[in-house]
């Protein structure tokens, strides 16, 4: 089943880079909003939706794919491939569907990259390390409200 997701971040004051991380419903692990693309959405459009619904974040979201990975849930059949890709957070909302049954976390780059639980996820991060800024400069729209 395909999927997007967004690997969510800021600049901090120190000019660090934060990542926001989000816990599974399941079983609390830390990953990034993801989900299913729905019909007529390309796979960026779905990661900046996604963002919105499970974190509450809008940005600038990048057009190209960062990178893909398989997961599988606990207790399903179903294996998923992720298209991932980076949004830079210019928005944060105070409320937004999910908040009630979702846990957020910011943190250093280098500390949600040993703290997300998929191994692929974390070689992502790691990987998109310097790739960020450039990325999203190059080939990127922003996500608006509706």
């Amino acid at each position: 089943m395909e999927q997007a997701g967004a690997i969510c971040y800021r600049t901090s004051e120190n000019s660090a880079i934060e990542v926001l991380l989000v816990a599974s419903r399941r079983n609390g692990s830390w990953g990034i909003p993801k989900g299913c693309i729905e019909a007529g959405e390309t796979p960026s459009v779905a990661a900046a939706r996604e963002a919105m619904e499970e974190a509450g974040v809008r940005g600038t979201v990048s057009t190209e794919t960062l990178g893909s990975f398989f997961y599988r849930k606990a207790g399903d059949d179903l294996s998923y491939h992720i298209k991932v890709h980076l949004l830079e957070v210019t928005e944060t909302l105070s409320d937004f569907p999910e908040k009630q049954t979702r846990r957020l976390k910011w943190a250093l780059l280098e500390t949600a990259a040993k703290e997300v639980s998929h191994p692929k996820l974390r070689d992502l991060l790691f990987w998109s390390r310097g790739r960020m800024r450039p990325q999203i400069r190059e080939s990127s729209f922003l996500i608006s409200a509706k």
